[in-house]
């Protein structure tokens, strides 16, 4: 499988999914500059974490005009496979890909610390292989991670299966108190209705290198090969 990873002004965990995608799972994988109009055929597109632009105005509201955005709005409405994580996440919100925004933490406050998440359901690509009674332990690094959409709208997203991840303690509870950010219904995860495009503000990439004592994020991207490949 290969994969395009885009790099904004600001990325800065653009490396690290590329070190998780080439060097721990053996795929082929290309760094994609925002400027580029060539996705060079890449099977999944994947906006990497940081702070595209400097956050400013609002998180990936710059990085949502880059030109290679135009690209990756075309290739999502193809079909195309588009992860983003953190940063690439409020970019896809941004964009229209996904639907609902990430506004600030309730508690006005950067928060970077692990916290525990658990699969909704294995109906989605980034999901098909994560266990739903298991929580997986994943880090989290944002200022802007709070998951609002409106009422109508997440009852559709629920009903349709387009919640993927929610925050959980660690033996898989969802409650109040797991909740890092005030998401509506401890949502960390979600897809389009498609179910082509997936954002997660959690970091997988963080948690998949035995080096780092935790690879609980492996199991994102394994999901991802398992079913591209089952296809």
């Amino acid at each position: 499988m290969k994969f395009g990873v885009v790099v904004f002004p600001g990325s800065n965990c653009d490396q690290d999914m590329v070190y998780v995608l080439g060097d721990i799972l053996r795929q082929k994988v290309v760094k994609l500059w925002h400027k580029d109009h060539d996705l060079q055929g890449c099977d999944m597109i994947v906006l990497p974490g940081g702070f595209s632009y400097g956050d400013y105005l609002r998180s990936g509201a710059i990085a949502r005009f880059s030109p290679i955005m135009k690209e990756v709005i075309d290739f999502a409405g193809k079909g195309g496979y588009v992860f983003g994580v953190c940063n690439g996440f409020q970019i896809l919100c941004e964009a229209g890909l996904v639907p609902g925004a990430l506004l600030r933490n309730t508690s006005s406050k950067f928060i970077c610390k692990n916290v525990f998440i658990k699969a909704d359901h294995n109906k989605s690509l980034v999901t098909s292989g994560v266990s739903t009674s298991a929580a997986l332990k994943i880090p989290i690094a944002h200022g802007e991670g709070r998951y609002y959409a409106e009422p109508s709208v997440l009852q559709q997203m629920n009903d349709n299966g387009q919640i993927l991840f929610r925050y959980c303690d660690e033996v898989g509870n969802v409650t109040v108190e797991a909740n890092p950010n005030g998401s509506l219904e401890n949502i960390a995860g979600v897809c389009n209705e498609g179910k082509n495009v997936f954002g997660m503000m959690p970091h997988p990439e963080r948690a998949a290198d035995v080096m780092l004592g935790n690879t609980d994020g492996r199991a994102v991207f394994e999901s991802i090969l398992s079913m591209v490949n089952a296809h």
